[in-house]
């Protein structure tokens, strides 16, 4: 539906700018109790978990069609502003972080968690990780770590943060979007002019002990670094346990994904996500199919059963290999073949 409304609207002339937020629903899941409040938590992972298990074709179309809706967003021709208000995780972030303008609130709960479950950063987290100073990257990417709005707008994950009071005011002003012409961004830039937008500054984030450790050149070496903190450093000690419960598997895809991504251009890093998405619920080089692949497993362990025990393969980051993650990086279709072989 998103998709659909914004290619019709692409050509609308009486449609100047673009805008996203998410309704916060009363607690007996009736109509909206409240505008903002709740941006996007991400997709629903229990249909994944379902469609793998059946081998549904439904769930490649999911994955095309997203990774083009997310491609539509980055490239959309006028102004799209993103109301970041709430959660803002996974499939969120993926909508958000192509937008003209991304707005963040004192509600704001940002990550990209998709390691948790035996995935990588997708939706494009490739490409807009790789983007954050440093290797702070590496660390969200990593981690799944939660982060703020001071942090969002220190790691350039967002443009500018206001009071989620001030939300409807700024709505309701879209109504008067200036007619400029002009990159989006720049009538973006234009709107806010004049309206004293504050830039929280987190001039202290990220510390330097993330480029430290996380700029090493495996997960395996990372942890390792962490671990030989830990001792003197809780921040360390943290990082290295929460890094030990994540796949160790789907942490050095996610590493490799980010560093290559630094180097690509937009359409190339969803194609390579595209082509990562089809390993994880088809690990054809390692043999895993349906239950027995790594995401359905962390899906399971996380949605489904509950029980916040995943059976990783393998199940310690010393014993991931070379050869267990350079074939997530070798596209199963030929360029003429490839789902996202039209994105420009």
């Amino acid at each position: 539906a998103i998709s659909a409304a914004l290619r019709v609207w692409r050509s609308d002339p009486a449609i100047r700018v673009v805008a996203m937020r998410g309704s916060m629903h009363s607690a007996t899941g009736g109509a909206a109790a409240e505008p903002f409040g709740a941006f996007c938590a991400g997709g629903d992972i229990r249909f994944f978990h379902r469609a793998a298990l059946s081998a549904d074709p439904q769930l490649e179309d999911f994955f095309t069609e997203e990774y083009q809706l997310n491609h539509l967003i980055h490239r959309y021709p006028k102004p799209c502003i993103a109301f970041m208000d709430g959660v803002v995780m996974g499939g969120g972030m993926g909508l958000a972080q192509g937008a003209s303008l991304r707005i963040v609130t004192e509600r704001t709960k940002m990550a990209m968690p998709e390691t948790a479950i035996g995935l990588f950063p997708d939706v494009g987290g490739g490409w807009f990780l790789s983007r954050c100073k440093g290797h702070l990257g590496e660390y969200l990417a990593l981690t799944g770590v939660q982060i703020g709005a001071a942090q969002a707008l220190a790691a350039g994950l967002a443009d500018v943060g206001r009071d989620s009071g001030d939300l409807n005011a700024l709505w309701d002003g879209l109504a008067h979007w200036p007619l400029v012409s002009g990159p989006a961004g720049s009538a973006a830039e234009h709107w806010l002019a004049g309206k004293a937008l504050p830039r929280n500054d987190h001039r202290d984030w990220p510390s330097p002990a993330v480029d430290r450790h996380f700029g090493l050149a495996s997960v395996a070496g990372i942890i390792a670094s962490l671990e030989a903190t830990a001792g003197s450093d809780a921040w360390a000690n943290d990082t290295a346990k929460a890094l030990r419960k994540q796949s160790p598997l789907m942490l050095c895809v996610s590493l490799e994904q980010i560093r290559r991504a630094r180097k690509l251009g937009l359409e190339d890093a969803l194609r390579m996500e595209r082509d990562l998405v089809r390993h994880c619920f088809h690990t054809v080089h390692l043999g895993r199919y349906g239950a027995a692949g790594e995401t359905v497993e962390g899906i399971r362990a996380l949605a489904v059963d509950k029980d916040r025990s995943p059976k990783w393969n393998p199940q310690r980051i010393e014993d991931v290999t070379p050869h267990m993650v350079d074939p997530f990086f070798r596209s199963p279709w030929p360029a003429s073949g490839h789902p996202l072989r039209d994105l420009a």
